[in-house]
């Protein structure tokens, strides 16, 4: 049972070390004298998140077995708190951790014992025997060597290594000779000799009586060891295994057929991995994760997909089902294969809900991302609807990204597709996601289709929730240098149908028409502020107007910025501060002869222009 759930986590390409399972359904039991539990559990796959894991979650859970010992619910609490998640790599790490405390490694090997049994394969087991073993616990170290061997692991040559340079360094003879003698036993000694007879021979009668005279007391350990031993010739190794129960010297168990079928579970032996599968499931076992993890990854080096999909098929309908990420994964790799199979995507998807299972938005997210990575964006709606066909119903966040995407690669058609399902469902489309639409066919340049779905947008929903979608599409006109074609847009619509545009989308409106000639039309905005209510926007006009306005534009703008005749003194000095500013003194001087009589004669407008007389004269004269 050795590296289990590895080859799953290479293949998810991802920081998640091992999926989450569910406890089993056998409770734990403890021998009298030892902390570790004595029964083993059975393993199961579940549908649970899966989290990432990082050094710092690592050195989070040694601290807190490291503190006085808590409650069980309070450990769980903290630990979901900082969203960290125990999984057969976090425990290994943990251990490592707490090689140097014996008793908070202790503590945390049975809470996992009690709380994730199984998470604990034999690595972890040998981990914490290694801990044991190096402080010198005794005692405890042999204990976890019974509950092991009664799980069906071994112990590990690097442990047995680490833990024996101790034993004979505290000068324990009997230890040291027992824990040898695990190594130097009789099974590893008939399973080298079986495996080195079946390799170098053909078989036949000759290679069967040699095992015979062996007289090897075959035990599912030495089976399996012996097929692991004839991994590398798998045809071989199903003939010893068919051959071994046939001739009456061994029953096969749950143990010894997942080994044969990890064996089998290659592209060159497919035909009697599946027949070799029914098999054991005929005779009323079970395939184990590990068997199962190992395969699958093998068959999706290999590509092989469609096998792929039928082992989790098969794994569905037994007791240890696989989690949530494992068909995410396999819906990623259908989605990106050569072609895509949408008979193997169906499969899947009922195979996930009919056992209970609901799909969510970042399983389609996570679908869709695949077939944009091989180009297949035109292929969304294909696979939506036949998640949607299976209980699907995408989130307003999803949605809103789906329209988005769909409008920005410039798949018109498709996003109105989506659009109209959206639609038939009998669901309304949310402010967002008409937001999002527009926003993806201005980014793909498609100006007038954004228009038109903001329009269709006002005559299906009003437009009292509309102001986000029109800043969004007035945006999208300036970016694109159309100002001026805005603002006849946000007039007629502000006219005809009383839209209410955002503070925002005015401001956006006069900077934009100033930089793209349309001073005129920038003054009509000015007015149309003030009409719902807005502060002046005075600001981009006086530096606008400094730099390469006219006297008389500077009067048109004093004129438009408020509903009395003129504004305040203060703007008048603002605006001939600036002309002065930028040197040009003339159009300040045109300025001050348009204005009225009262603001030429006013004390505070008489010394700014003196003075800026006498600075000129001053400059003249040196």
């Amino acid at each position: 049972m050795r590296h289990q759930w590895r080859v799953l986590h290479h293949f998810l390409r991802s920081h998640h070390s091992l999926v989450r399972t569910s406890h089993s359904s056998i409770p734990h039991r403890f021998t009298a004298n030892s902390p570790f539990p004595s029964n083993p559990s059975f393993r199961r796959f579940s549908s649970e998140p899966v989290l990432a894991h990082t050094d710092t979650d690592h050195a989070l859970v040694a601290d807190v077995f490291s503190k006085t010992p808590a409650n069980s619910d309070d450990v769980k609490a903290l630990l979901d708190s900082n969203l960290v998640s125990i999984t057969h790599d976090a425990v290994l790490a943990v251990l490592w951790r707490l090689e140097s405390n014996v008793d908070a490694a202790r503590r945390f090997f049975r809470w996992v014992s009690d709380n994730h049994p199984e998470r604990l394969s034999s690595k972890c087991y040998n981990s914490m025997l290694r801990v044991l073993g190096i402080n010198g616990v005794v005692r405890e170290f042999w204990d976890l060597v019974g509950v092991m061997k009664q799980k069906g692991y071994g112990v590990s040559k690097g442990v047995k290594e680490t833990v024996l340079e101790r034993f004979e360094k505290d000068g324990m003879g009997d230890d040291v000779a027992k824990l040898k003698g695990l190594f130097d036993n009789a099974d590893e000694k008939n399973v080298s000799v079986v495996c080195r007879i079946v390799r170098h021979n053909v078989w036949g009668d000759d290679v069967e009586r040699q095992i015979r005279d062996l007289n090897v007391g075959f035990s599912s350990d030495v089976v399996k060891g012996v097929l692991e031993g004839l991994a590398l010739e798998p045809a071989k190794a199903l003939i010893f295994f068919r051959w071994l129960e046939e001739s009456g010297m061994f029953k096969h168990d749950g143990g010894t057929y997942n080994a044969m079928a990890m064996v089998l579970g290659r592209e060159d032996s497919i035909d009697r991995f599946w027949k070799l599968v029914g098999d054991m499931r005929s005779a009323g076992f079970e395939m184990e994760v590990e068997t199962f993890v190992k395969v699958l990854g093998r068959f999706c080096k290999r590509r092989m997909v469609k096998d792929a999909v039928e082992l989790y098929e098969l794994a569905m309908a037994g007791a240890n089902k696989p989690s949530v990420e494992c068909c995410v994964f396999l819906l990623r790799k259908v989605a990106s294969g050569k072609v895509l199979d949408m008979d193997l995507f169906s499969r899947l998807l009922k195979v996930f809900t009919g056992s209970g299972n609901a799909l969510t938005d970042s399983m389609a997210n996570a679908v869709l991302k695949s077939l944009t990575s091989v180009g297949r964006t035109g292929e969304w709606n294909k696979v939506l609807k036949e998640m949607e066909d299976c209980g699907f119903v995408a989130g307003a966040g999803l949605r809103g990204k789906i329209a988005f995407k769909l409008s920005a690669a410039g798949k018109k058609e498709q996003a109105r597709e989506f659009i109209n399902r959206i639609e038939e469902s009998g669901s309304s489309l949310d402010d967002k996601t008409w937001e999002c639409l527009i926003k993806g066919h201005s980014a793909a340049g498609n100006l007038d289709k954004a228009f038109d779905s903001f329009k269709e947008m006002v005559e299906k929903e009003g437009v009292a929730s509309a102001s986000h979608s029109f800043h969004a599409l007035m945006n999208s006109y300036c970016e694109s240098n159309r100002a001026v074609d805005a603002c006849k847009i946000l007039c007629r619509l502000v006219n005809e149908k009383q839209l209410k545009p955002l503070h925002a989308t005015y401001k956006l409106m006069v900077n934009r028409l100033l930089a793209q000639g349309g001073f005129a039309d920038a003054l009509n905005i000015l007015g149309l502020m003030r009409t719902h209510g807005f502060p002046p926007f005075i600001d981009p006009f006086v530096e606008h107007l400094s730099k390469c306005g006219s006297g008389d534009d500077a009067v048109l703008f004093l004129k438009a910025m408020t509903s009395k005749r003129f504004p305040s003194t203060s703007v008048f000095l603002r605006m001939f501060e600036a002309f002065f500013k930028h040197g040009r003194h003339e159009e300040a001087q045109n300025c001050l002869s348009k204005c009225p009589r009262f603001i030429r004669n006013h004390a505070d407008v008489l010394n700014l222009f003196c003075s800026m007389k006498s600075k000129e004269a001053g400059m003249l004269a040196a």
